[in-house]
């Protein structure tokens, strides 16, 4: 999901007050992507690096330290780790889906080949590792080699979940903690480890982080379905296009009869669509008040990552995070 076209932009908000920290993270980037032996490692690097993302996940790793009053410098290290870590999933999810475009640009299996990907992606994991380990932190490097390898664990279980009507809406969120909520938990968390914040802080910043990334990824599957295109940047069923099992259509399943049940299986499962087959399934989903029903939890997550801030101390970025929540739901609100 985009987070350009609202009126009010609570990332650019946190991106002003860490300006100077995001400067100092993406030099450090810059200094560590770099190769001496094998120069396609910081082109292909780079091109997805340069592209234009928020950074809203090292992002959340400054935010988090800030609000705990940390004044040390690893917590540079630790948001360029994630961001590290965040960039090679992309390589690798680019080449699993055999995507053309991300960011709005091609993307770098389609430039150079998925080999390069596959194998950049690797050097930026294992760069992701030695960062993780400089602060000399053995909790901060458990938190994030548990998420990198929960990370995979999801997407490995969406490969064999995504086209599945047996999916339920337990294996639906054990995959969006893998994909996308893993890393907001983890990023949020090691901010406060490094700070040495009281442990209930700590674990407020974890859920503020897991109910944060699941929103988000709810919002994205629901906007595939009854986003704008200009807004999103995705043409609308692109995830029944691609037969992509999300939550909407999950919530349908739940509810179909035996004829419903059969299109699902035949679209979905079986790959077999038609012309007028999406008309068909945005009629189901909403006459089984399925995009509803998923709005309402994208909406109930949100509520979830705003009480967590409330065990925080009061501080400006604590309103900020409170606003970036708001801000993810604000276009299904």
């Amino acid at each position: 999901m985009g987070l350009d076209h609202a009126v009010t932009k609570p990332h650019e908000q946190l991106a002003a007050h860490l300006a100077g920290e995001m400067e100092a993270v993406n030099a450090l980037i810059r200094d560590r992507m770099a190769s001496r032996h094998a120069p396609r490692i910081p082109e292909v690097t780079a091109h997805l690096v340069d592209a234009g993302g928020k950074r809203l996940r090292p992002m959340l790793t400054l935010a988090s330290a800030d609000l705990c009053g940390y004044d040390g410098a690893y917590h540079v290290h630790l948001a360029a780790t994630v961001e590290f870590i965040h960039t090679a999933t992309l390589l690798h999810d680019d080449v699993v889906d055999e995507s053309q475009q991300r960011r709005g640009r091609p993307t770098a299996n389609l430039l150079w080949d998925n080999k390069s990907s596959v194998l950049v992606g690797d050097y930026l994991f294992a760069r992701a590792f030695q960062l993780m380990v400089e602060p000399g932190n053995l909790r901060v490097l458990d938190i994030l080699s548990n998420a990198a390898a929960v990370i995979a664990e999801g997407e490995v279980l969406q490969l064999s979940a995504a086209r599945d009507l047996r999916t339920d809406e337990d294996i639906y969120l054990q995959v969006v903690r893998g994909k996308t909520a893993a890393l907001f938990s983890a990023a949020t968390q090691v901010g406060g480890v490094i700070s040495g914040a009281p442990e209930p802080q700590i674990t407020a910043l974890y859920d503020y982080g897991d109910a944060l990334g699941i929103a988000f990824q709810i919002v994205d599957d629901l906007l595939d379905y009854q986003g704008d295109t200009k807004a999103t940047g995705k043409n609308v069923g692109d995830d029944f296009r691609e037969r992509k099992l999300t939550l909407p259509v999950i919530k349908a399943i739940a509810q179909a009869n035996d004829d419903e049940r059969a299109f699902w299986k035949r679209t979905i499962e079986k790959g077999d669509q038609r012309e007028g087959d999406l008309d068909h399934a945005l009629t189901l989903l909403n006459a089984h008040g399925a995009l509803d029903a998923t709005r309402q939890e994208a909406l109930a997550w949100t509520d979830k990552a705003k009480t967590a801030m409330q065990a925080l101390p009061d501080h400006p970025v604590r309103r900020m995070l409170i606003d970036l929540a708001d801000y993810v739901v604000e276009r299904i609100s």
